[in-house]
């Protein structure tokens, strides 16, 4: 199992460095997305600290779960 393992990266090992080297386009549906996670994931961080600080004003623990 190895030895094929072996065998495998020696035979293709050049195309994985040449591949390597050129670079990658990102297609423009896979940006659209990157930029929506990247959108969500900045609200969600606004929405938790807005949390924790109301949390703070009630009185409830200040330790944060995450």
């Amino acid at each position: 199992m190895i030895h094929g393992w072996k065998r495998q990266l020696l035979e293709g090992a050049s195309e994985l460095f040449e591949r390597g080297s050129k670079t990658s386009q990102v297609e423009p549906e896979t940006s659209a997305q990157i930029d929506e996670l990247y959108r969500q994931i900045g609200q969600l961080k606004v929405e938790r600290d807005f949390l924790a600080n109301r949390s703070v004003r009630l009185g409830l623990p200040t330790e944060k779960p995450w």
